[in-house]
């Protein structure tokens, strides 16, 4: 199935929240926030499932039978990375883990690992896992984000 840009644009920001980097970092939180509130934990397919398959196209930058790594549309750093399980499995939240979910949690991060050493983060990166409407998780298919290239300021926020 072929998407017009524009139908992907609309989707990445009715879904995601994303207002593009047209909008300050502050607005483009607060659109996060928004996306957060309003999403609706569920084990339906979600646009990351539409990335996986090839459905929306995404900048790739790491792929095995895993996992995908893709560059997010609206960066929180000059480098801000997505991870994702390529087979959801229940897991739509860090809060979902079983233990049964422990080998691909593993693989999540040590791609995250992998991947900023593919991005020359060697001063360092941080990483984040968003859970729940609290955590700002705006879609309910785990996922890292992978953050770099500037300095970190602690508390995160």
């Amino acid at each position: 199935m072929n998407m017009s840009g524009e139908k992907i644009l609309s989707l990445g920001k009715s879904r995601l929240g994303v207002l593009g980097s047209h909008l300050s970092p502050a607005v483009a939180m607060a659109s996060e926030k928004e996306a957060a509130l309003a999403a609706v934990p569920s084990d339906s397919p979600t646009i990351f499932d539409k990335i996986i398959n090839k459905e929306i196209p995404s900048t790739i930058v790491y792929e095995d039978d895993k996992v995908l790594a893709f560059r997010d549309i609206s960066p929180q750093a000059p480098t801000h990375i997505l991870i994702i399980p390529k087979v959801k499995d229940g897991l739509t939240g860090l809060s979902k883990a079983e233990e049964r979910h422990c080998d691909i949690l593993g693989r999540l991060l040590y791609t995250a690992k992998l991947v900023a050493k593919q991005e020359g983060l060697e001063d360092g990166f941080r990483i984040v896992i968003n859970d729940g409407p609290s955590g700002c998780q705006s879609v309910y298919h785990i996922h890292v984000h992978l953050l770099g290239g500037r300095q970190m300021n602690w508390p995160p926020g």
